[in-house]
């Protein structure tokens, strides 16, 4: 039995206006910085290997992070971990603005990414401590969602026009004031909402490891959000450094596939309704596949342009929408009673699946091209729909005679 330690009073903008910020600086943080990625290792004097291991890393310690800071906000509570959590975000942003040298660059931001990592967790858990049960639960959900889908438009074209006016140190400062403003406001009014566990029974995890469906929907988020990932790493240095791209001109480029997105996820509900969620899935990984065949064409028949590098990854972007909207109730449907912990471990299996992978495929293939992109999205696509099949044959192993024989 579990009873909550507060009653959770303020009205759902009030608590979107206290919550959404956290949620958003993580992605924040990895979006408005793409502006300036060609010119980071100029500046630091680096190499474009070490600028793209920051990216990477801010992402594996975002997914590592949530395993260890879940329990912990489990066992001291959520304002602790997300107060902790905004200050160590705000002191890496400090650190990385006014940083030299690459190494201290990649501490900060590890910094960053931890911090990020705390503040998520204990978000997300308040959310489910308080609206579980309550219907402003798909709301606050689906206006999460669309925040962070609208992040990718609006970051790189603050993150440019910040760079241009003042310099690159100014947005990391940015997000060190954004997030001081976040935590200020929580260090007032976001109490505690961790609820009691009066049994002090813990449930066993093993089951989510030994799930196929937890496999396959994890590995058809990690194809989505892998690709969206490979893409922003290299997309400024073909929209930037081989198509002659302004830094302003590519952050609009780049927003247009946000917006797509965004366009897309309003009619979520029909879709998943229409088609279910292997339906969601496999839709989404077809048009993984052809836009990388897009790409492709792009690729060996044209130069790097709007219409050979952007368009064909509309085509990715709907792919995306269609899988991640569904992906964690595929995954996840089996764990109502350790939902918490299979929430982070689907979070950290993909951030490690999505860093790994796709910083091979841009580290091993040349990442000024569109290739690591489309072999990312094809070898991935391709697992998840074998992975479908499979689960559609052990699902009907699981039916009796008489469920199949009336189909």
């Amino acid at each position: 039995m579990t009873t909550s330690r507060h009653a959770w009073t303020y009205t759902l903008p009030s608590a979107l206006l206290l919550m959404a910020p956290f949620d958003i600086l993580a992605s924040l943080a990895m979006d408005i910085f793409l502006p300036v990625v060609p010119a980071m290792p100029g500046i630091l004097n680096t190499t474009p290997s070490m600028i793209q291991l920051v990216l990477s890393l801010y992402m594996v310690t975002l997914g590592v992070g949530q395993v260890v800071f879940g329990p912990i906000s489990d066992r001291i509570g959520r304002r602790p971990v997300l107060l902790a959590g905004g200050a160590l975000f705000a002191v890496g942003s400090l650190g990385a603005a006014w940083s030299s040298t690459a190494e201290a660059f990649l501490c900060f931001r590890l910094v960053q990414a931890t911090g990020a990592s705390a503040a998520l967790v204990a978000t997300f858990a308040t959310v489910r401590d308080v609206y579980a049960s309550r219907p402003e639960n798909a709301v606050i959900y689906g206006l999460f969602s669309s925040m962070l889908a609208f992040v990718p438009a609006i970051g790189p074209v603050t993150g440019a026009v910040i760079a241009e006016a003042l310099g690159w140190r100014a947005i990391f400062l940015t997000l060190a004031a954004l997030a001081t403003l976040a935590v200020g406001n929580a260090l007032l009014r976001w109490h505690e909402t961790r609820p009691v566990i009066e049994n002090g029974k813990r449930p066993w995890v093993l089951p989510i490891f030994t799930s196929l469906p937890f496999w396959v929907y994890t590995a058809g988020f990690s194809a989505g959000m892998g690709s969206f990932f490979v893409f922003f790493s290299t997309a400024p240095r073909v929209l930037i450094g081989r198509a002659g791209y302004s830094e302003f001109w590519f952050s609009l480029a780049f927003a247009t596939v946000a917006l797509v997105m965004i366009a897309t996820t309003r009619f979520a509900k029909t879709f998943v309704g229409r088609w279910g969620v292997a339906g969601c899935v496999a839709r989404g990984m077809a048009l993984l596949v052809c836009g990388a065949a897009l790409l492709g064409i792009g690729e060996v028949y044209g130069s790097p342009s709007f219409f050979t590098f952007i368009l064909p990854m509309w085509v990715i972007a709907v792919g995306i929408v269609f899988t991640v909207s569904v992906t964690a109730n595929g995954a996840l449907a089996d764990f109502d009673e350790i939902a918490g912990s299979a929430v982070a471990f689907y979070f950290c299996i993909q951030s490690l699946i999505v860093s790994i992978v796709g910083t091979l495929a841009v580290t091993l293939l040349n990442g000024d091209t569109a290739w690591p992109l489309i072999c990312y999205a094809t070898a991935m696509a391709l697992l998840v729909s074998g992975g479908l099949w499979q689960l559609r044959s052990w699902s009907r192993g699981q039916e009796t005679p008489l469920q199949r024989d009336s189909q």
